[in-house]
């Protein structure tokens, strides 16, 4: 069964609106090799059309971007397919994109059963359900040294049944201070 991996950025005091801080080369590397093991995404609406044109966009116009972004963009550029779940989005933005409007629990369910690659999330809105569905295998966050007092939280909005355990497996601190943490469901 392939495993849903979700991964973010943060602050200490767990914003993970991108505008507050600026990844560094070594963040950038954990997240290329991340998703260099997989070969889906699953978005909602505003990650999706955070990250797409955006990577596709670098992986082919590389001039001026730092080796770690364009080494992120054709990882992401390489990905297989990404999924979409949205309300409002008419159409996709790639051929690679696919739009869903229903189904979260039975559409990864199904993602989860056939044969590929990791299966990567990022953003708030659909990781924050697939985690309260019990549908997260494994959560990669990276935890910035900064506090911004403002923004989206990690996690904003979810609503449990129960509490989710998770297990410390994997813990790094890059020279940036920023300390990757991976934690498995129990």
């Amino acid at each position: 069964m392939r495993n849903v991996i979700y991964a973010i950025n943060t602050t200490l005091d767990g914003c993970c609106d991108h505008t507050k801080f600026n990844p560094d080369e070594e963040t950038m590397a954990y997240f290329t090799q991340l998703t260099r093991d997989a070969d889906t995404f699953l978005y909602g609406r505003k990650t999706y059309q955070l990250m797409v044109p955006y990577w596709p966009d670098v992986a082919k116009s590389p001039y001026g971007d730092r080796n770690a972004d364009l080494e992120f963009a054709r990882a992401f550029d390489a990905i297989d397919k990404i999924i979409v779940f949205s309300q409002s989005l008419d159409s996709p933005g790639g051929k690679k994109t696919r739009i869903v409007c229903t189904g979260l629990h039975d559409e990864v369910l199904k993602l989860k059963q056939g044969q590929g690659k990791n299966i990567l999330t990022g953003g708030i809105t659909i990781p924050s359900q697939l985690a309260a569905l019990g549908l997260i295998d494994e959560y990669r966050i990276l935890v910035h040294p900064i506090v911004t007092g403002e923004g989206r939280r990690l996690f904003e909005g979810i609503n449990l049944q129960e509490k989710l355990q998770l297990k410390l497996v994997e813990s790094t601190v890059f020279k940036s201070g920023c300390a990757a943490l991976r934690y498995l469901k129990q």
